[in-house]
C-alpha cells in the first residue's frame, strides 16, 4: 500500500481552511458580533472552495462544514439554554445543538453542491452565486430565520431597500459585491478577461442602495412631522424565567410599581413584555381587569393608563383538554379589555414539542417544554381610533408572518412582546433585536419591543433605534412614536426576489438535466450552450 505524504492532504486542508474562514467571516459579521464589513467578504472563500472542490460531493461537504461553523459560532448560546431550561444533561444538550447547527449547515452544503454542478457545466459565478444565496435564504426552513442582510442592522442607510424587497434584496446586493470581489481577486493581467460587468453591476447596486437609503430616510423623516404622536413607556423588570414563576407576586409588584412611575411621567400607553402577567384572567372583550392588574399587587396607587401586556390564556370551551394560548391583551384606562390576540407561531421545544400531541409521552422526556396551542386569529388591537399589531415572542423575526398580519389588519403601530431571559447575558437578545429592525422598515411603521430582561427598544420607520434598554437590567424606556399608515412595495409584493431566484434555480437545474449534468448515467453530459467548460475550475 502506498503511504500518503503530508502534501497529499494539502487539497483537503485548503478546503477545510476556506470553509472555516468563510463560516467565521459570516458569524463575526452578523448581528451579535457586529463586524458588519466582514459580510462583504463572507462568500469570497466560499466561492473559492466551490471552485477548488473536485466534485459536487466534495463541494457539498465543504459547504456543510462552512455552514456548521457559521451556526455554531453565531448560536453558541443554544447548548446552555437547552441544558438549563430543557432539563437535559450537557452532553445531550450539546448533541442537540450540533444537530440543529448541522441542519443549518446543510443549506450551505446544498448551495455549494448546486453551484459546483453549474460551474462544472460552464456556468459562471456571476450571477449564479447571487441567485443561489437568495434562493437558500428564501426557501430553506430554519428554526431562527436569518439573512446575510441582518449584518447591517445598525446602518439605516443600507436598510431602506427592505421596503422594496425585504432583507432578501439587501442580501442580493451584498452577495453581488462579494462575487465581484472574488472575481477581482482571481483576475490576473494576461489571463482571463477583466470581470468588468460583475464589477460594474455590483458597484452600481451598492451605490444605488446607499443613494436610495439616504433619499428615503430624508423623505420618511419629513413625513413623520405630520403624524399624530403617542408617548409610550416600556416596563422591563429583569426577572429570570424560573424566578418569575417562583415569585409571581414579586414580578407583578415590580410591573405595577414601574408602571406607576411611567404613568406619573405622562405616557399614553404602557407596555409589558410577553407572559408578564402569570395569572389566569378573563379575556373576552369588555371584561374588567382593573382588579387584576393593580389590586393584586402590594403597591399604592392604581394604573389609570392604557396597558398592553402578555399573559397566558386558557380556553376551556369545546370539551377535552383545556387549550393554553400565549396571548397579548390591551386594556383601556379603566382596566377594560379592548382586544386580545394569540401567538400564532410557537417556538419548537420551548412552547411545544413537535409530535407531542400525537405522542404525549414526549413531554415526560422534556418536562420544561410548554404545551401551548397556536392561535388562529389575526387581529389588530383597537386603540383610540388606531390599530396596534401585536407580535409575540419571535414572530417579529418572521417577515412573511408580519407581512400577513399587516396586510390583514392594517395596524398603525407594531408592538413586540417577548422574553429573552432564557438566553441570559449572551448575544441572543441583540440578534433578536437586529432581526426585528427590518420589520419597521419593511412596512414603515414604528416598532415597540418590550422584553423581560432586555433588550427593550423603540425603532422608527427607517430602522433607527431611538430608545433602548440595557441587557439584564431593571429599567423603564420612554419614547414618542407616531401612528403610521400606508403600504410599501414589500407589503404588496412580498418576497418577489425570492420567487425570482426560485425560478432562476429551477431553470438552471432544468438546463443541467437537459444537457446530462445531473447524474443520468445513460446520457452523456454536454456543455451548456454558449459556455466554455473548464472543469469547474
Amino acid at each position: 500500500m502506498k503511504r500518503r505524504r503530508l502534501a497529499d492532504y494539502a487539497p483537503v486542508a485548503s478546503l477545510v481552511g476556506l470553509a472555516v474562514s468563510s463560516g467565521a467571516l459570516y458569524f463575526l459579521g452578523f448581528a451579535g458580533f457586529n463586524q458588519w464589513y466582514l459580510a462583504f467578504f463572507a462568500y469570497v472563500p466560499f466561492a473559492e472552495f466551490v471552485r477548488r472542490a473536485g466534485s459536487g460531493k466534495a463541494a457539498f461537504w465543504t459547504g456543510w462544514l462552512m455552514g456548521l461553523v457559521t451556526h455554531l459560532g453565531g448560536y453558541y448560546w443554544i447548548p446552555a439554554t437547552i441544558e438549563r431550561f430543557g432539563g437535559f444533561p450537557w452532553p445531550l444538550a450539546l448533541l442537540f445543538d450540533v444537530l440543529l447547527c448541522s441542519w443549518g449547515g446543510l443549506s450551505f452544503g446544498l448551495l455549494a453542491w448546486g453551484l459546483k454542478r453549474w460551474w462544472m457545466a460552464g456556468g459562471r459565478p456571476f450571477p449564479s452565486l447571487i441567485a443561489g444565496v437568495v434562493f437558500i435564504e428564501f426557501a430553506y426552513p430554519l428554526l431562527f430565520p436569518s439573512y446575510l442582510a441582518n449584518s447591517f442592522w445598525q446602518l439605516p442607510v443600507f436598510l431602506q431597500v427592505a421596503e422594496i424587497g425585504g432583507p432578501l434584496l439587501l442580501s442580493a446586493v451584498v452577495v453581488s459585491v462579494a462575487t465581484a470581489l472574488y472575481l477581482l481577486l482571481r483576475w490576473r493581467p494576461g489571463g482571463e478577461k477583466f470581470p468588468r460587468i460583475p464589477v460594474l453591476v455590483a458597484a452600481a447596486a451598492l451605490a444605488a442602495t446607499l443613494a436610495y437609503g439616504a433619499l428615503r430616510i430624508e423623505q420618511v423623516d419629513a413625513g413623520q412631522r405630520e403624524a399624530e404622536p403617542l408617548r409610550v413607556g416600556i416596563v422591563q423588570v429583569n426577572m429570570g424565567t424560573y424566578q418569575k414563576h417562583e415569585e409571581p407576586e414579586e414580578g407583578h409588584r415590580r410591573h405595577v410599581a414601574d408602571s406607576l412611575a411611567l404613568q406619573a411621567a405622562g405616557v399614553d400607553l404602557i407596555v409589558w413584555p410577553e407572559s408578564a402577567y402569570l395569572y389566569t384572567v378573563p379575556w373576552e372583550p369588555g371584561s374588567d381587569l382593573s382588579e387584576y392588574v393593580t389590586r393584586r399587587a402590594d403597591v399604592a396607587g392604581e394604573i389609570r393608563t392604557p396597558l398592553l401586556f402578555g399573559a397566558p390564556r386558557i380556553d376551556r370551551s369545546g370539551g377535552g383538554r383545556p387549550r393554553l394560548y400565549n396571548s397579548a391583551l390591551l386594556l383601556d384606562a379603566s382596566g377594560k379589555v379592548l382586544g386580545s390576540t394569540d401567538k400564532t407561531y410557537l417556538l419548537a421545544f420551548g412552547e411545544y414539542l413537535p409530535f407531542g400531541e400525537t405522542f404525549p409521552w414526549l413531554y415526560d422526556l422534556s418536562p420544561h417544554s410548554g404545551r401551548f396551542t397556536p392561535g388562529t386569529r389575526l387581529e389588530a388591537l383597537p386603540f383610540g381610533g388606531y390599530r396596534v399589531g401585536a407580535l409575540i415572542c419571535y414572530e417579529d423575526v418572521l417577515p412573511g408572518f408580519t407581512r400577513k398580519l399587516v396586510n390583514a389588519t392594517r395596524p398603525n403601530l407594531l408592538v413586540n412582546l417577548t422574553n429573552d431571559a432564557w438566553f441570559g447575558a449572551t448575544t441572543e437578545p441583540e440578534i433578536h433585536l437586529a432581526l426585528s429592525v427590518f420589520r419597521a422598515v419593511e412596512h414603515r411603521r414604528w416598532l415597540v419591543r418590550a422584553t423581560n430582561s432586555g433588550i427593550s427598544a423603540v425603532v422608527d420607520p427607517v430602522g433607527r433605534i431611538v430608545a433602548r434598554s440595557g441587557q439584564m437590567t431593571r429599567e423603564t424606556v420612554r419614547a414618542t412614536v407616531r401612528w403610521q399608515s400606508g403600504q410599501t412595495l414589500y407589503g404588496f409584493a412580498g418576497d418577489w426576489i425570492g420567487w425570482l431566484s426560485t425560478a432562476a434555480v429551477a431553470w438552471a437545474f432544468f438546463r443541467l438535466w437537459r444537457h446530462g449534468h445531473l447524474r443520468l448515467r445513460w446520457r452523456r453530459a454536454k456543455p451548456l450552450p454558449g459556455t466554455r467548460v473548464k472543469g469547474g475550475r
